[in-house]
């Protein structure tokens, strides 16, 4: 590949840490401080030669759900999942189609580890005649619930669980969020009985899986739903985002802006911070292609999942190519399929001795046969993008930036015959004596916390508050993040 320079985003947010600047810290130059920093953007990259940004791709694994139970079906979907202290909870709409249409319930699960599943039965809600299920709710709101743990330190209580809901959406006039609270995660309530979202932009605002979270950066709750334009007249779905600082009373929509991605439809969002970097958005929109249709399809319309980053919450990096393709799956071509669940997890590898790994889940059997499924996902920690190099090698060259810490630990991987080294660069460029590339101890393998050493000594404590750069040699070898952490003892 060419060397190449790359440019900032359109309307990207400053490259600074959050909160003031650091007396002393010359304009232009990154507050890395002791945050993770990933290689989802160019957010940090100066320069490349013969090295990409590469998206990786999801590892399909075990069906997490069958909604094969009476009251979920073939049109089950919207599912949120988080861990909460050692329990997993997972939420979802349990639905069946046919030619009467659906009445959707609320349904939960829960897991010990994130992999394995069940329904509790808990007794809350009647269906057919018997409580044996695990429905938590089946009121207005039921066609889109999707919960989340509150974490604002000034949470009152009774709400340490809240949601968001539409009642409808099926007309104009019912195009609306509800609020919801919980103590428990079990037991709902309205917290209003009035919508706290009404109508926005376009027809059919709403009608998906509107999440939102406490963003504890920004001090407010952050919102994100589907809404619609038309562009020459054509209608398409689009996301739009809203803050708030009580739950209750929401700014004015904005569009999210992804730069000069192709305008697509986006089905949902799936929108969260990334917990090892949570200065990171990450979004999992499900791509809509509403003019094709597979032979046997009696609906309309393909999709996959997409995945896209941002810094700010409403300027995004969209990846074109699928992150989530359908694959070989039958059932995941037909529509609406492969709808990226709201959360991810951290959860065991079944590979023996490998570390931990990251859990995401995607739907699949939408409007086909009679149950859908939720299937689970996995890749490496940080794994959604590399920085990657063949095996003639490549370079990375980072923006300058200061950092906070005593050592140097990088997420990487090399083939057997692959390596990475790396030269520490005051801010203009030139190598610092002692840690230039030829002082580096090769590293190769695959580790997701590796210290660099620089014949034999990993201390960089010395740098530490001033412009740095750094110069990455990367032979048949992948670079998913970094990080400054204290000196190994």
């Amino acid at each position: 590949m060419a060397k190449r320079k790359t440019g900032k985003a359109k309307a990207a947010p400053k490259r600074k840490a959050a909160g003031r600047a650091r007396a002393g810290v010359p304009a232009g130059v990154i507050e890395l401080g002791d945050r993770r920093e990933l290689f989802v953007d160019d957010y940090l990259i100066e320069r490349l030669t013969n090295v990409e940004l590469r998206l990786q791709k999801p590892v399909p694994r075990n069906v997490a759900l069958d909604h094969d139970v009476p009251w979920e079906g073939n049109t089950s979907a919207y599912h949120t999942v988080f861990q909460d202290g050692r329990l997993f909870r997972a939420y979802y709409r349990g639905s069946h189609y046919d030619r009467a249409g659906y009445k959707p319930v609320v349904c939960y699960a829960e897991s010990r580890d994130g992999i394995e599943w069940y329904r509790p039965e808990l007794g809350l809600v009647s269906y057919k005649g018997s409580t044996r299920n695990n429905i938590i709710w089946d009121g207005p709101g039921s066609l889109d619930f999707t919960p989340f743990r509150d974490t604002n330190p000034d949470c009152r209580e009774g709400e340490e669980y809240k949601a968001l809901g539409s009642p409808s959406a099926r007309s104009r006039e019912e195009q609306a969020l509800l609020a919801f609270k919980s103590p428990d995660g079990v037991h709902w309530s309205l917290l209003s009985e009035k919508p706290v979202m009404d109508h926005t932009a376009g027809t059919n605002a709403f009608d998906s899986q509107n999440l939102a979270f406490y963003e504890p950066r920004r001090g407010c709750y952050v919102e994100y739903h589907r809404d619609s334009i038309y562009p020459g007249g054509v209608r398409y779905r689009q996301i739009m985002t809203c803050t708030s600082t009580d739950f209750r009373r929401w700014t004015k929509p904005q569009l999210l802006d992804y730069g000069d991605a192709p305008l697509e439809h986006l089905y949902t969002n799936a929108v969260t911070p990334y917990y090892r970097a949570p200065h990171i958005y990450m979004g999992f929109p499900k791509r809509f292609m509403p003019d094709r249709r597979m032979p046997g399809n009696t609906v309309g319309g393909v999709s996959d999942g997409l995945f896209m980053t941002s810094r700010d919450g409403l300027h995004f990096k969209r990846w074109g190519e699928a992150f989530v393709p359908p694959g070989p799956q039958r059932r995941r071509w037909g529509s609406r399929n492969n709808m990226t669940a709201w959360g991810i997890l951290e959860t065991a590898s079944d590979l023996p001795t490998a570390p931990r790994e990251l859990s995401i889940f995607s739907g699949e059997g939408f409007f086909g046969g009679e149950a859908t499924r939720l299937r689970r996902y996995t890749l490496r920690l940080d794994g959604f993008v590399s920085a990657k190099a063949p095996l003639k090698g490549g370079e990375l060259i980072t923006r300058p930036f200061t950092f906070d810490g005593g050592a140097l630990s990088l997420n990487a991987a090399t083939s057997a015959a692959g390596s990475v080294r790396v030269e520490l660069q005051d801010g203009d460029g030139k190598a610092l004596k002692g840690y230039a590339l030829r002082d580096c101890d090769e590293i190769y393998g695959d580790y997701l916390d590796r210290i660099v050493t620089w014949k034999g000594l990993a201390d960089v404590r010395g740098l530490a508050g001033q412009p740095v750069r750094l110069r990455f040699a990367l032979s048949d070898a992948d670079l998913y993040s970094l990080r400054f952490t204290p000196l190994p003892v």
